[in-house]
């Protein structure tokens, strides 16, 4: 899978790690920034990823902060984006299955290390259950694109 990565300061050693972890499990990874420590703005980097998945180039993407709430918000200004922030196995889970989430956001100040790391296993490997759930999803698109529901 194609997977875009994107994070500011607060989440760049996690990003880093997942990397790692991705490219070893055979994943193709574009990194959109951060790339050190130094205190960052995180709209650039995440908007970068999420527009990635919009466009086609990524299937997925992954963003990262400090608690991954910023981090949602900026993904979900890019049309075509669902981003959900997760914070344990089940709201991974449900992200993909009811919400056929593009984008996952994680705080690394919120989670260890080994956590993130499943939630991101978890959450590539869950499919979406279509459903009653694609209806609702259509909607948002509508919405998205008409600014009406």
């Amino acid at each position: 899978m194609k997977i875009a990565l994107g994070s500011d300061h607060a989440g760049f050693l996690y990003k880093e790690a997942l990397k790692k972890m991705l490219l070893a499990q055979g994943h193709e990874i574009i990194d959109c920034g951060t790339d050190s420590l130094e205190v960052t703005n995180y709209p650039k980097y995440i908007i970068a990823a999420a527009q990635k998945v919009a466009s086609g180039e990524c299937e997925r993407a992954i963003v990262l902060g400090g608690s991954g709430n910023g981090e949602a918000i900026a993904a979900n200004k890019v049309p075509g984006i669902r981003c959900a922030l997760a914070w344990n196995e089940e709201t991974a889970r449900l992200s993909r299955a009811h919400n056929n989430a593009n984008v996952l956001s994680l705080g690394e100040r919120m989670l260890s290390l080994e956590t993130a790391q499943e939630l991101v296993a978890l959450w590539l490997k869950t499919p979406f259950e279509f459903g009653r759930h694609e209806r609702r999803l259509e909607e948002l698109a509508r919405y998205e694109q008409q600014k009406k529901l």
